[in-house]
């Protein structure tokens, strides 16, 4: 299994619009980081997790011709809203892909995207995908796919686990009965977002704490912040934790 780190970054992105901080002005490619979401492949699967607002562009500097389903963790605009570009994958595979995630954020998916499931003539371009809700372990193409409910502040979100890969984005805490469904990885990619707390995502230190507590073999954290230089802050990190970086590509 092969996961590729699409976008690393926060719904701002980095670089961020008018933002002339170290970072954000940093020629450190690895500082520059568009919205998160990522690619897990196997065999011939290729599974999409998130539709990045940047999809188009992450799909071309990463070479992403097809795509078998699209895993949403919840229906944030940065995480979402790149769903319209499916139309290019529909238009080259000739279908529809199937969209699974919970029943609430694929309600908010209908409501967001209502134009892609108008009956209009068969010339329209417009994404064309199936919602699936979740409910429970499922299997996509061999490969078993266990959803993990964490929480955003209030918010449910999807994590998603792969046999000995997780991942985890957009969390502050972890209910005990999903930490259970989260050890014994290989892999976890956990979202780390800056260094100062924050009421609806963990802190670097906080997911440093939470990856002592899960103990995988290897961590990656993603859905990094403007103010966190690359290079400084892997210096920083314990064994075995790094940051990800956009193109990143990780064998499992």
């Amino acid at each position: 299994m092969k996961v590729t780190f699409l976008g690393t970054g926060t719904s701002y992105g980095v670089p961020m619009i008018g933002c002339e901080c170290r970072v954000c002005t940093s020629d450190n490619p690895r500082n520059s980081r568009t919205r998160s979401s990522i690619i897990v492949s196997e065999e011939e699967c290729c599974i999409l997790i998130d539709a990045a607002t940047e999809l188009r562009i992450q799909c071309l500097k990463n070479k992403v011709k097809k795509l078998d389903a699209v895993l949403l963790t919840h229906s944030h605009a940065d995480h979402v809203l790149g769903l319209d570009d499916l139309r290019h994958f529909n238009r080259n595979q000739k279908g529809n892909i199937p969209v699974y995630g919970s029943k609430n954020t694929l309600n908010r998916i209908y409501r967001m995207f209502s134009y892609a499931f108008r009956e209009v003539s068969s010339n329209d371009i417009k994404p064309k995908f199936t919602l699936t809700p979740i409910d429970g372990t499922f299997n996509l193409s061999g490969m078993e796919i266990t959803p993990v409910d964490v929480m955003h502040g209030q918010e449910k979100v999807t994590a998603y686990r792969f046999n000995k890969f997780a991942y985890v984005t957009d969390v502050s805490q972890i209910p005990q009965d999903s930490m259970e469904k989260l050890r014994g990885l290989d892999l976890l990619v956990i979202a780390a977002l800056r260094n100062i707390p924050h009421e609806k995502h963990f802190s670097i230190e906080q997911a440093v704490n939470m990856v002592s507590r899960l103990k995988p073999k290897q961590t990656f954290f993603t859905h990094i912040a403007h103010d966190i230089e690359h290079e400084e802050t892997n210096d920083l990190l314990p064994s075995g934790i790094n940051l990800a970086y956009d193109g990143l590509s990780v064998e499992v």
